[in-house]
């Protein structure tokens, strides 16, 4: 039986329909990435902010990465670090108030961060740069470091320490360890430059493929063993915080997970119905500035629970 010309037609036009409207699909869920608007990350009991927590001189230090500079952010003053101290003009109505200003009357600030800056130059810069403070005062550190260790150069040459970019797990093996001995040495040193005491909130490392490690789904070439050593990086960091009573682990990993290169894929474990969004900027490796709002939440909810205050007057928050 012959097909008429009209049906012929009709079954064409059928199947240009489901091509197009399959390309759309894998579009939607694959290639693009919206950013949403307002606020983003967890809640913050704001009540918390409501009393003066304690008079006692106290410094916010920034260590660490792009992250902790605020690289991004669509202004600085919306950077996480800057957003903790103190709102910007341009706060979220749930937020006005909530900040580290508002309850530590004699704070102070220092962001030693830098924007591309590996481990390997955080221990130098806390040993030529981190000045020894007063037994007076007392250190609320935020840190972020590790996430350049792994990317750098994104295997456009062969992998190395601080630059492991495709590296097997097998060659990692040894700059892994470094992390752990260089971590260690970093804590240390802060503890020894704020002999008055001091609070370390450090953040693990986030990874922008939601979990999955197929690189190539935010444009980068595929590393096999990525996902493995980024579970070890994270490792180590969690090992700090549970070994150290004044380090307090920021979960940068968990918050950000939905919220990468799958953020539309509905059927992932990880995706965030209430807000299926991208959180990192146009290089993928930083924040945007949702995401700068989402960890700044994460850090003040970590900060009122880790951080209890010791001087003679304190009130714990």
């Amino acid at each position: 039986m012959v097909m008429s010309r009209s049906r012929r037609l009709g079954v064409l036009l059928a199947i240009g329909l489901v091509l197009i409207v399959s390309a759309l699909g894998y579009i939607a869920l694959f290639l693009t990435w919206p950013i949403g608007s307002g606020p983003a990350g967890p809640a913050v009991d704001r009540a918390r902010f409501d009393r003066v927590w304690s008079e006692q001189d106290v410094v916010l230090l920034g260590v660490g990465d792009s992250i902790t500079a605020g690289y991004g952010a669509d202004s600085i003053d919306r950077s996480y670090f800057n957003r903790l101290e103190k709102n910007p003009d341009t706060e979220f109505q749930d937020m006005r108030g909530v900040c580290l200003s508002a309850v530590l009357p004699n704070l102070t600030s220092k962001n030693m961060a830098i924007s591309g800056s590996t481990s390997l130059m955080h221990l130098d810069v806390l040993r030529e740069h981190l000045p020894t403070y007063d037994a007076q005062t007392s250190g609320l550190v935020v840190m972020t470091t590790g996430g350049n260790d792994l990317i750098h150069n994104y295997g456009r040459s062969p992998p190395k320490e601080g630059a492991m970019y495709g590296a097997t797990t097998e060659q990692a093996v040894p700059w892994i360890a470094q992390f752990r001995i260089r971590l260690d040495a970093m804590l240390d040193l802060i503890n020894e430059r704020f002999p008055g005491g001091c609070h370390v909130f450090l953040a693990d490392i986030y990874d922008p493929t939601d979990g999955v490690g197929d690189a190539p789904s935010i444009f980068l070439p595929d590393w096999p063993d990525g996902l493995a050593i980024h579970r070890q990086y994270n490792q180590i960091i969690h090992d700090a915080c549970n070994d150290r009573e004044n380090v307090h682990l920021v979960p940068l990993h968990k918050t950000f997970l939905g919220h990468g290169a799958h953020c539309r894929q509905f059927w992932r474990q990880t995706y965030r119905s209430d807000d299926p969004h991208y959180w990192f900027y146009e290089n993928i490796e930083d924040p945007n500035d949702r995401g700068y709002d989402a960890i700044r939440r994460v850090f003040l909810n970590c900060i009122v629970e880790g951080w209890r205050y010791e001087s003679p007057g304190g009130i714990e928050p």
